[in-house]
């Protein structure tokens, strides 16, 4: 697939057929099982609706954001209320059943979890790396990471339409999941002794990515099985995220394939 010839500098407000307005609306959407990427609610909003809204997105793994009244007018949307829900363009799915439909296609797992990324045109990048390199699943938090909305799909030229996407409530119960189904988890970190091409990524394997400014949790080192490095000829903070995903899943997919 080829890029498109396109740079954002901000994500873009979505399509007005892509919204949800008003409190009871947006219950009811969920209730009928509608994909919603993000809620937002006016933050000095408290009622008995408010907190309706909030126990259903927890059961039904929906991020809501809080938000100033300045933010619910920019979406330019007639009489919501306080309260706009976004549609999903990506079907999110479960990881258990993700890891167990590809276990029982005789495959072994490789998947790439994102920990706190919010440049979309990285998460997009990362995404058609991600793609190409046979990456099986993408795992991102309810938290933490730039919304998968139509910026993010346009910069993944398509990808992230064409792979499965795992919305958890946590990494760390992610970790713990992937663990329970046998599924070794690495992270890159400048300091670690091993490269990256000593690591066995022939076996059931994640990677966690971390944003450039921050790296990965301190709480998600611990829960790695491995650590390893990109070895590099000059010293350099960091490369780009994107770029060193793309070195890593390389790698991971030339040991498969030979």
């Amino acid at each position: 697939m080829r890029p498109p010839h396109k740079t954002f500098t901000q994500q873009h407000r979505p399509k007005k057929n892509l919204l949800i307005g008003g409190i009871p609306a947006v219950i009811e959407a969920m209730k009928k099982g509608e994909q919603l990427e993000r809620i937002y609610l006016q933050n000095n909003i408290a009622s008995d609706e408010a907190d309706e809204l909030k126990r259903v997105a927890l059961e039904f793994e929906v991020p809501v954001n809080k938000v100033p009244f300045e933010k619910i007018r920019n979406f330019n949307l007639e009489n919501p209320k306080g309260c706009i829900a976004v549609k999903s363009k990506i079907k999110y799915q479960n990881l258990q059943d993700v890891i167990s439909f590809i276990v029982e296609n005789g495959e072994t797992p490789l998947l790439l979890m994102l920990d706190g990324i919010t440049d979309i045109r990285n998460i997009g990048a990362l995404a058609r790396t991600a793609y190409c390199c046979g990456v099986h699943a993408i795992i991102i938090p309810e938290k933490g990471v730039g919304a998968l909305g139509e910026d993010a799909i346009t910069t993944s030229a398509g990808a992230l339409e064409n792979m499965a996407i795992c919305r958890v409530k946590t990494l760390h119960g992610a970790i713990d999941e992937m663990h329970l189904n046998g599924i070794k988890v690495f992270a890159s970190e400048m300091t670690a002794t091993v490269n990256v091409f000593d690591i066995d990524f022939k076996e059931p394997s994640a990677i966690i990515m971390g944003s450039e400014d921050k790296g990965i949790h301190p709480s998600l080192y611990k829960l790695c099985d491995a650590k390893f490095k990109i070895p590099m000829k000059k010293d350099f903070e960091s490369l780009n995220v994107s770029v060193a995903a793309g070195m890593i899943l390389y790698e991971a997919m030339k040991q498969r394939m030979i």
